[in-house]
């Protein structure tokens, strides 16, 4: 552990305790091997001005939603320090009595709410005070010698018992100070917890810190292997995507699954005693909100209906009639990551940001439970303590911010086609809107950079190349495991030719890009949409197929052919609880087809201005890509769930098709 500390960056805070504390709070979080993901809290006490402008003793400390990482002022509220002293005096004091209280103590209630550990940072009588999570020093805490360990190599620390984080978390630690000067100790470990190191002087706090961590690295390089096995194994998506669907079905909503199949993960999920030294708890009962207490252990090759994730529901409801008491509610069952054996491990999740945090945890975990095998054990707290701590109130408080709100397609995997702009790049816009994770495929390279960004991504792809379309589909399935939603979108038109004069390359690529390539890219998702939650198949059709003009026989026979085609799809499909249905645009003249100087044409063909031509429909109404692209991520939605083969016109009403 090296100390990022800069004598010149930090000679600009020099005058600013608030500023200083966030400088040296982005070190802390800088590493993930000291917190991640919210995880740790730091405080600073200092001087503020109240409403009434008079100067106070706060306590400026870190913010429930802020992350060490990226903390900025804000996120470290200020309470009266004296008051919150006071709250460790008394002999009682529940969570939500706590809860209220800082709040009470807030100079600016509008404030995120401060760290549970408030009242420990107030009653530490230093300055600066840092709080981390760090592995190395969890990871010999979890060990059967873990207390005679951490003594012998920690004489300059106080290390106390673990018992739980908030109030009576306060009280042990008040009373210990009480006992013992904590000016005589480098900082205090909390065993199962982590580290807090203090002074007045912000550079002491943070480099006692990372000594403190260093010397627990050293130890166990000393004493243990950190040279970890590797493996690769090839994995097969079906499976990959079989997981993803036991496990939404046990959670009641789309998850997705996102695999780590690094050597690393690979190795550590091949090795024999995985089932055993992977389920004994987590590195530290903090994450237990985000990974619950143990990892669900899939075969290499699982059966149908993946026996492992129903097994894994059934303890996990027997874990909760084993230590609930009146008044609690069992949260879902299902596993929040898994170990697949001979293929690495996999977070399940309701958005890409959830699975990332809880591939970061398992990564730690991992690597925490080998080390701590290979320094005499790895012995992780009892059921008991860490159920309390996934069913306390606060905790749950603080999952519940982040989880927000549930999209119609939260959890759901979409693949739209010929995304790079028009209606495929509003098909992909509002999928995402309404929370799947969405890729969208066009030969555009520009595909790549105009969907980077908002749960979107591009792939260049040439639809006519199954090779292609194969890899590309085996990215998405790699990524995400599994499939619910596909837009088959991708099209050209050509028009101007007549049937005694069309020329063979015009009829031969219009029929290859809209028709032939939709039938084979159907062929190559079809048996992933057979896997995925409440399925949707998706197909662009067109105003041509039931009202064609001349001069574009190639565009409305390939279309027509792509309406027969999704017919017989929903008709295939329907036993598997696949939906297809159509959607019929018309004249959308926001894509990259209309330039100015096509619609001027147009519209003068008609003896109509160019904003007269945009609403030439019955109910006078421009159609935008944006429109369809919400129709068609509807369609997808529980709102169409009962209908399938339908073929829904947005064109403003057309009198042809009527």
């Amino acid at each position: 552990m090296k100390s990022l500390w800069s004598d010149e960056e930090a000679n600009a805070f020099a005058n600013d305790d608030l500023a200083m504390r966030v400088y040296t709070s982005r070190l802390l979080g800088s590493s993930d091997d000291l917190v991640m993901h919210g995880g740790g809290n730091t405080s600073v006490k200092a001087t503020a001005r109240d409403f009434f402008g008079n100067d106070v003793e706060v306590l400026y400390v870190k913010g429930s939603g802020w992350d060490l990482k990226t903390i900025e002022k804000p996120g470290f509220p200020a309470i009266r320090l004296k008051e919150t002293r006071m709250l460790a005096e008394l002999d009682t004091l529940s969570d939500p009595d706590m809860t209220r209280q800082l709040r009470a103590l807030m100079l600016d209630p509008s404030a995120p709410s401060p760290s549970v550990e408030a009242i420990l940072h107030a009653i530490l009588p230093a300055k600066f005070i840092d709080h981390t999570h760090t592995d190395a020093i969890v990871t010999l805490s979890n060990n059967p010698r873990g207390d005679k360990i951490l003594a012998e190599l920690f004489p300059d620390c106080l290390v106390l018992p673990y018992i739980m984080p908030g109030f009576i978390l306060s009280r042990q630690v008040n009373e210990a100070i009480k006992r013992h000067d904590p000016g005589q100790y480098k900082g205090i470990i909390l065993m199962h917890h982590g580290v807090f190191t203090y002074s007045d002087a912000a550079k002491n706090a943070y480099e006692d810190m990372i000594e403190l961590v260093t010397r627990a690295e050293d130890y166990i390089a000393a004493h243990g292997e950190t040279k970890l096995p590797t493996a690769i194994y090839a994995v097969d998506l079906f499976d990959l995507a079989r997981i993803r669907k036991a496990v939404s079905n046990a959670r009641g909503s789309a998850q997705l699954a996102m695999l780590d199949q690094t050597p690393e993960a690979q190795g550590f999920s091949s090795l024999a005693n995985v089932a055993d030294i992977a389920t004994r708890g987590p590195i530290t009962p903090d994450h237990v909100i985000r990974t619950k207490r143990t990892p669900v252990v899939i075969s290499t090759k699982p059966a149908d209906g993946v026996p492992e994730v129903a097994q894994f529901v059934s303890d996990y409801k027997a874990y909760f009639e084993a230590f609930s008491h009146a008044g609690l509610q069992i949260l879902d069952p299902a596993p929040r990551f898994g170990i697949w054996r001979n293929a690495g491990s996999v977070a399940f999740g309701s958005s890409e940001k959830e699975c990332n945090i809880i591939a970061d945890i398992a990564r730690h975990t991992r690597w925490a439970i080998q080390t701590g095998e290979s320094v005499g054990g790895w012995e992780a707290l009892p059921a008991k303590d860490i159920f309390e701590l996934e069913y306390w109130v606060l905790e749950q408080a603080k999952l519940g911010k982040s989880a927000g709100a549930g999209k119609p397609h939260q959890g759901k995997v979409a693949l739209v086609t010929g995304a790079n702009s028009g209606i495929g790049k509003a098909a992909c816009e509002a999928l995402a809107a309404d929370g799947a994770v969405v890729v969208g495929l066009d030969i555009n390279p520009a595909v790549v950079s105009q969907l980077n960004r908002n749960g979107m991504s591009g792939i260049v792809c040439d639809l006519t190349d199954s090779k292609s379309v194969a890899a590309a589909v085996n990215q998405v399935i790699t990524r995400y495991g599994g499939l619910d939603i596909v837009v088959c979108n991708a099209g050209i038109f050509k028009s101007g030719e007549r049937i005694a004069d069309h020329t063979e390359h015009t009829w031969d690529q219009t029929i290859a890009i809209n028709l032939t390539a939709t039938q084979r890219f159907m062929t190559a998702t079809i048996p992933y949409l057979k896997l995925g939650v409440n399925p949707s198949l998706l197909v662009v059709g067109s105003r041509n197929f039931a009202a064609p003009g001349p001069g574009a026989a190639a565009y409305s026979v390939s279309k027509a052919g792509i309406t027969q085609l999704a017919r017989v799809a929903a008709l295939e499909l329907a036993a598997d609880g696949i939906r297809v249905n159509v959607v019929h645009p018309d004249a959308v003249f926001d894509t990259a087809l209309w330039t100015e100087d096509a619609l001027a044409r147009s519209a003068s063909r008609y003896g109509l201005s160019v904003e007269e031509y945009k609403t030439k429909n019955l109910l006078g109404k421009e159609i935008r890509a944006a429109d369809v692209g919400r129709l068609l991520s509807a369609l997808a939605s529980d709102i169409f769930g009962a209908t399938t083969g339908a073929q829904i016109p947005i064109d403003g009403g057309s009198d042809r098709v009527i």
